[in-house]
């Protein structure tokens, strides 16, 4: 009998541990719904404020179905916000849309019979000098109704997209028209871009080329002003030489994911977070963030690594990490705690050490001799092409 009952009792508690993950529908009692089918939810990135300012987590770089993309504007922008971002910049491409001719298919009974796509690619042909006859005003304005849903700010752009090697790719941001930019001339499309008040950023620089050399048309682009930022990582690619460039031309840096499938695809997935400019502003609004992109208070991450300004690197690593001694020996020798409040994992070396990592909210101990500062190099944080910042703390 006590066998039978033993067996009665795990018998119940089995169905009972299996039935507790379902629930009956509220409107609908014939519903059995699954418990552990939650909402989705956003993954914050957490960094914390610094000098007085909130870093903002941007993305300045993404398309949708209205230039090469495979998702919506609308889509991009709820994308973004369950990724953690507080910002977005709607770039299409302003000479090329692979989908143009597919929607013209689809709307044949709307439009007159025998129209053909125009805009569909004149990246490489012959200028166009009827320019282009699609509103590239209208995804950014899908993705501004929907981000007002999610407390997204959206940065008006376009992308000016020519043959990649001889010319590049530049990401016109905070426009005003962006069916006023095409021009045959391609120097003059980043004039009327500028003559807007647009911050013209140079994309992926290396992609495609041998190196990062200006050809021709660059030297004419920076030789006249035109350009303001530059992506110095750009989906998986990094390139350190550009971070110099930026030092030397007085240009913002970013991190953009330059993004046509899903986030999901490329990076969630994969288990990694998605590239992001961080931007250090007052508040999240298109002023705001503009005057802090013109002052250069921008950093670029990307699979783990930060790179841009020393100065903003150490600000942003001594902002996010506490240190706190925990034990003083009969030598004076300090067993020092570091403490990450950030979502950022840091790589750490010690003079003379290897390295160690420092995990998101975690903490980890060192030993540091009497009357000795604190004196780490931060390895995932890149000033140059090669140099790490060098931090030292007083205890």
């Amino acid at each position: 009998m006590k066998k039978l009952l033993f067996f009665c009792a795990a018998l119940t508690a089995t169905f009972t541990a299996t039935g507790q993950h379902y629930y009956t529908d509220s409107a609908n009692p014939d519903i059995t719904r699954h418990s552990l089918r939650i909402a989705p939810q956003r993954v914050e990135f957490v960094l914390p404020e610094v000098g007085g300012y909130t870093v903002y987590k941007a993305d300045l770089h993404t398309h949708s179905i209205y230039s090469d993309g495979d998702c919506t504007p609308e889509f991009r922008v709820r994308e973004a916000w369950y990724d953690g971002l507080d910002v977005l910049a709607i770039t299409e491409h302003v000479e090329y849309r692979r989908h143009e001719g597919k929607m013209l298919n689809f709307l044949k009974g709307y439009v007159p019979e025998g129209t053909e796509p125009v805009n569909y690619n004149i990246i490489a042909k012959p200028a166009d000098e009827q320019g282009i006859r699609s509103d590239l005003n209208f995804p950014v304005k899908l993705a501004q109704e929907t981000a007002a849903k999610y407390g997204i700010t959206i940065i008006p752009g376009a992308e000016i997209t020519r043959e990649p090697i001889a010319y590049g790719h530049y990401n016109a941001l905070f426009t005003t028209d962006n069916n006023a930019i095409y021009a045959a001339d391609a120097l003059q499309s980043l004039r009327n871009a500028k003559a807007q008040g647009a911050l013209v950023m140079h994309n992926h620089p290396g992609w495609r080329r041998k190196s990062l050399e200006h050809p021709e048309f660059e030297v004419a682009a920076y030789g006249e002003g035109l350009i303001d930022g530059i992506e110095i990582m750009n989906g998986g690619e990094f390139y350190p030489k550009a971070i110099s460039r930026a030092h030397a031309k007085n240009l913002f840096v970013s991190a953009n994911t330059d993004i046509h499938d899903s986030a999901t695809e490329t990076y969630r997935a994969q288990g990694h977070r998605r590239n992001m400019t961080l931007i250090f502003a007052k508040e999240n609004t298109l002023e705001a963030l503009r005057e802090a992109i013109e002052a250069r208070r921008t950093l670029a991450y990307s699979f783990g690594t930060i790179a841009g300004d020393e100065q903003l690197l150490k600000d942003l690593f001594t902002a996010s990490v506490r240190t706190s001694v925990l034990h003083t020996d009969a030598k004076g020798r300090r067993t020092v705690s570091l403490t990450n409040n950030s979502s950022v994992q840091y790589v750490l070396r010690l003079p003379g050490q290897n390295p160690f990592i420092l995990n998101p909210f975690s903490t980890v101990t060192t030993t540091v001799a009497q009357n000795r500062p604190l004196r780490l190099t931060v390895e995932n944080m890149w000033y140059s092409e090669q140099d790490h910042p060098q931090i030292e703390l007083t205890l």
